[in-house]
């Protein structure tokens, strides 16, 4: 690897990072793609797993700055973890059988139906539901689902937790982020532990992106910090960008 290589997979984790940090997720789903198109990762499998690690450790990360400023609700996610765990052991089993290009075109056909399921509902995205009723086996449930999507797809699954904490708790978009890093991690590295045992971590360039999240988070939760003043902004920039990134994956995906 090249200093200038060596610098863009750096630039890359930094993007990485920042979305994680902002808005809870968007970790693998910019990952994947700039490893695949940026760096130069040509196996999608590979990408998925080395994606999978390096977003993981870098949620864990970011979860410091934000359970310093009480962004944190940890019941819910030990909760959410748990149930997320299995699920995301499953569905990497799965996911690892499954033609890596046709898996990132349902990748990016499940992103586009999260984006309309947030924007119909995000007036009552405020923490004002939080606690909601019989949350915990809510929160299992969901937690089971989107773990094993998470696992199935490779990721880290933050555009699946931030959704599942917030229908299924009722907390405010900006606790559902900061919640959401710790479920990040603890499905990432599930799926990256089970890809890690077939060979498919590149770990050099997985460490890179690690190095380059830790600084992009911190730059992400002061922007998630501000961002949360203004009612529904957080969850219609966390639309935008599940929209944006699937259609590009979509227009990569689809046979030309």
């Amino acid at each position: 690897m090249s200093l200038p290589h060596d610098l863009l997979t750096v630039l890359c984790g930094s993007l990485v990072g920042f979305s994680l940090a902002l808005i809870g997720g968007g970790g693998s789903i910019l990952a994947v793609p700039l490893l695949l198109y940026v760096v130069g990762v040509h196996d999608p499998h590979r990408a998925i797993g080395t994606g999978a690690w390096a977003v993981a450790a870098n949620a864990l990360a970011n979860l410091i700055p934000h359970a310093r400023t009480g962004n944190v609700r940890w019941r819910a996610a030990f909760m959410f973890a748990t149930a997320g765990v299995l699920g995301a052991f499953l569905g990497s089993t799965l996911g690892k059988l499954v033609d890596g290009r046709r898996l990132l075109l349902l990748f990016a056909l499940l992103m586009l139906t999260i984006a309309a399921l947030m924007l119909r509902g995000r007036r009552g995205h405020d923490g004002t539901g939080y606690p909601r009723r019989h949350m915990y086996p809510r929160l299992g449930i969901a937690g089971l689902g989107a773990g094993a999507l998470a696992g199935f797809f490779g990721i880290g699954g933050g555009f699946l937790i931030v959704p599942g904490l917030v229908f299924a708790s009722g907390m405010a978009m900006l606790d559902a982020v900061g919640t959401s890093l710790f479920c990040v991690g603890a499905f990432g590295f599930t799926a990256a532990i089970n890809y890690a045992v077939s060979g498919l971590v590149t770990w050099s360039i997985a460490w890179e992106f690690v190095a380059g999240g830790i600084v992009g988070g911190w730059l992400g939760m002061l922007a998630a910090q501000k961002l949360s003043r203004k009612r529904g902004a957080l969850t219609v920039l966390f639309a935008a960008v599940i929209v944006a990134v699937a259609l590009f994956m979509l227009a990569k995906s689809l046979p030309t």
